[in-house]
């Protein structure tokens, strides 16, 4: 059995090939954009020579490069747009080549504005989105819902940007499908029988601690719904689940769940326990005067879940078989 320093010292070497190996990913992946903006730079250049030009390109380069993909007509005429888009912003130029090339034609596709673009662009290098992931997060407009809760960080802590530009409103958990008159235990019981779902929702840096938490006092137990530990932020995050709208005396509840992990579970490396309340929806004139009440850092997000469908209308509907007949013709392109 390995003592506790040659332990470390392993697992010191795999951290070291593992970086080396997400370095040559990255290295192999910005050589392969800037081929392609290369490339559409020609073909951009050359337009003369009209749409034949590109048939001939994507022929040619069938031939002379068997083993490689990526030269199909459409492709090419990506890259001829992806140029277009960015030759005259090299700060452009650094940033997308940290990106996967179909990640890169979804967001222009997608995204118009350029400074939501580049939003998007810092997330998937934050957060390693995949494709999949990045086009669920344009149709949620995740732009709109970073950094838009109801709080009171500003006054309540230090590093209150970094807090804010973590937490969201509204949350989508389109994952979750509950009737009208759902209760709260229903709620947290479907978010955790679809914790992984919640992680990625809540955003990179969330790990789970745990639900229905016990925290004590001599005379008294208290349940927390949903406790979690942000691991890029460095505290505690208890987030309180409510099945209603709003409530003023919510936050005191709330509040008094942070104060008890911070004097129970923090440690001194432990930056400020971090209350997150969801509620089904919220009046946001309520939420900001009950915050102005508490100095606890509290942030107030509403959340979205999937409508409930009777099971006759549901069996009218298509299946998810019948939607995956269906083909991604740009990402076929991207592959051939």
């Amino acid at each position: 059995m390995l003592d506790k320093n040659m332990k470390e010292t392993i697992n010191n070497i795999k951290d070291e090939i593992k970086k080396a190996q997400i370095k040559t990913i990255q290295e192999v992946n910005s050589n392969l954009i800037m081929l392609y903006f290369k490339l559409g730079k020609i073909v951009s250049e050359n337009k003369k020579y009209g749409n034949n030009f590109v048939k001939e390109v994507s022929i040619e380069l069938k031939l002379a490069f068997p083993n490689m993909k990526g030269f199909s007509e459409r492709n090419i005429r990506s890259m001829c747009l992806f140029y277009e888009e960015y030759c005259d912003d090299e700060k452009w130029q650094q940033l997308v080549a940290k990106l996967p090339w179909g990640h890169n034609l979804l967001l222009i596709s997608k995204i118009k504005d350029r400074k939501i673009r580049e939003l998007y662009a810092n997330e998937i290098i934050k957060n390693g989105w995949g494709r999949n992931m990045l086009a669920l997060q344009i149709d949620n407009n995740y732009h709109l819902r970073i950094g838009n809760s109801s709080n009171n960080f500003k006054k309540s802590l230090y590093d209150s940007d970094l807090v804010n530009s973590t937490i969201k409103d509204p949350y989508i958990f389109d994952f979750i499908t509950l009737k009208d008159d759902y209760k709260e235990q229903e709620l947290e019981n479907a978010m955790l029988m679809k914790i992984r779902n919640v992680l990625l929702e809540l955003g990179t840096g969330f790990s789970f601690v745990g639900n229905q938490y016990k925290v004590s006092t001599p005379e008294s137990d208290y349940y927390i719904d949903l406790l979690f530990y942000h691991l890029e932020l460095r505290c505690y995050i208890v987030v309180e689940l409510k099945a209603s709208a709003f409530k003023p005396d919510y936050i005191g509840q709330l509040g008094f769940y942070v104060k008890a992990v911070d004097n129970i579970l923090k440690k001194e490396y432990d930056k400020p326990t971090i209350g997150l309340l969801l509620c089904r929806e919220k009046d946001k004139l309520s939420v900001e005067w009950s915050l102005e009440s508490t100095n606890v850092p509290i942030g107030v997000s509403s959340y979205e879940i999937e409508k409930y469908i009777p099971k006759d209308i549901l069996e009218k509907l298509p299946t998810e078989e019948d939607i995956n007949l269906h083909i991604d013709l740009d990402e076929k392109e991207i592959d051939e």
